[in-house]
């Protein structure tokens, strides 16, 4: 079976500017595409092509995005997808391995693991760089560690969890890149647990934004801690380094990094209006201009874009092509109500369109998966929704069967004649 696409009104976008709430109507005809035929289109809910039209916003950073937390929408990039030095935001996936633990209950918050002499001394005080200030063989908590990790920045933090879970940090690391393909990050190694200089760790920009929504929506009670301003730990009171958090533009979250490396970064997110944006900047000369230019991504975000509703919940999307069922196609809807962010001024053109590997075999079941809903806002994928059948398709009588099976027979040929050519 092949991919296919049937694409929801080329003019979606105009429909949409025009009546606001309007919904794009039924699918077209199905199209018989290869596999192969979609290669040039973005994966990812994050788009994989820069927008032109959005570099409306005048920031320093070489590297940045902006990203609607809901559906993992773009709304901004800038040289997102080049492997880059993370510094301290790869702690960012540290924590996020930590959660997945105490969720899974393979972590107990009551565990505590011990100071090593190794981690004291590469990530606490004789090390130079932040620290939690864990005292040499003491022993502590994992929730104090996190807040040592997220508040601090500690690496000793960091360091200690990693010898703790998988009783070294290049085990540990290994583990951080296993789980990163889990999670989808797809380009981005760790090679240690802090973010320290080291070749084998780099990240994209696009996938530090990816890894901030997955923390955000997955780990909602943990993610809390990212909005802590100060933590006492040895007698020493250390402020949160975020500086978003004293911006007043409803930031809560989340993380620095600096290295010469790396230069300054940080990932945030910050909510206005039931709205939750996050941004990623890195590469920049000094810390005060990852904090404007951060500041000024949310800002313009939040100024220039609203939400808009493309479907109501369990408003027909379109329909699927069926295989032997008593009915050609089936429709098909999204579990809730599908909608994005758009651009307040106007202007962007919408393209809908539901993907499935198809045709679907019969019998289906109402509410089986189908496929995808993908939209695109110019060249960006903007929103990726799972689809499911709205109704029942019974197994078609044995003509009908015949029919189907004849006509994927010749379209099978014709596929594979014109890849010959």
């Amino acid at each position: 079976m092949a991919i296919r696409e049937s694409q929801i009104g080329r003019v979606l976008g105009a429909a949409l500017l025009l009546a606001g709430l309007f919904a794009a109507g039924q699918a077209v005809a199905q199209g018989h595409r290869p596999a192969s035929g979609l290669a040039n289109k973005p994966a990812s809910g994050l788009a994989a092509k820069k927008d032109p039209k959005k570099e409306e916003v005048a920031i320093n950073a070489p590297h940045a995005i902006l990203i609607d937390a809901e559906n993992g929408g773009v709304l901004y990039e800038r040289d997102a997808d080049k492997l880059i030095f993370p510094a301290s935001l790869a702690k960012l996936m540290t924590a996020e391995y930590v959660f997945n633990e105490l969720k899974s209950g393979r972590l107990n918050p009551k565990d505590e693991f011990p100071v090593s002499e190794n981690a004291w001394r590469k990530g606490g005080a004789p090390s130079g760089g932040s620290t939690m200030f864990a005292a040499l063989h003491s022993r502590i908590g994992v929730m104090d560690l996190l807040h040592g990790v997220i508040v601090h920045s500690g690496n000793d933090a960091c360091i200690v969890l990693a010898e703790g879970i998988a009783g070294n940090e290049p085990e540990f690391a290994a583990k951080l890149t296993q789980r990163a393909r889990t999670i989808g990050l797809q380009k981005s190694t760790f090679a240690n647990s802090s973010g320290l200089p080291d070749p084998g760790t780099q990240v994209t920009t696009r996938e530090l934004g990816l890894l901030a929504r997955h923390i955000i929506t997955t780990y909602p009670e943990y993610y809390k801690i990212y909005g802590e301003r100060h933590f006492l730990w040895n007698k020493i009171n250390q402020p949160n380094r975020n500086p978003l958090l004293t911006m007043e533009i409803g930031a809560d979250g989340m993380k620095t990094g600096f290295t010469k490396e790396a230069g300054y970064g940080l990932v945030g997110s910050a909510m206005q209006n039931g709205l939750r944006l996050i941004v990623v900047v890195n590469g920049l000369p000094t810390a005060k201009e990852r904090g404007d230019d951060a500041k000024k991504l949310l800002e313009w975000g939040f100024k220039s874009f609203e939400r808009r509703v493309l479907f109501a919940e369990g408003q027909n999307i379109g329909s699927a092509k069926v295989y032997g069922g008593s009915e050609s196609s089936v429709p098909v809807i999204a579990g809730k109500e599908v909608r994005v962010m758009m651009p307040k001024n106007g202007g962007d053109r919408l393209i809908a369109r539901i993907v499935y590997d198809g045709p679907i075999p019969a019998p289906v079941e109402k509410g089986a998966p189908i496929g995808t809903l993908k939209v695109w806002r110019n060249e960006n994928v903007i929103l990726q929704m799972p689809l499911t059948a709205a109704e029942p398709v019974g197994r078609g009588g044995l003509p009908k069967r015949a029919f189907d099976a004849a006509s994927e027979l010749m379209i099978s040929l014709f596929r594979a004649g014109a890849q010959k050519l």
